[in-house]
């Protein structure tokens, strides 16, 4: 099991946050496994900031584009994964 944090915008981060959001596409630049848990730390792209807030979140399901065997519309490099959410929302700073 790994632990990545990777940044997810406002309009995003709420979603998960609300229970509303419980998948995710990302490049698979970062090996996801099912698992693995991931750090969604909010950040505002349009100034470049982070807000402070953190949720964690463990992977169940994941689906990879790597070999695109009958993922036609999956891009290769690029995966979907399922997740629950591990605790509240964090803040930090």
């Amino acid at each position: 099991m790994k632990v990545h944090n990777v940044k997810s915008w406002v309009e995003y981060f709420a979603m998960v946050v609300a229970g509303v959001k419980t998948f995710e596409l990302r490049k698979n630049d970062r090996d996801y496994k099912v698992g693995d848990i991931v750090e969604l730390e909010e950040f505002r792209p349009h100034v470049g900031t982070y807000t402070g807030r953190k949720q964690k979140i463990e992977i169940t399901y994941l689906i990879d584009g790597s070999d695109n065997v009958g993922m036609d519309g999956l891009r290769r490099g690029f995966c979907i994964f399922s997740f629950r959410k591990i605790g509240e929302v964090e803040q930090t700073g």
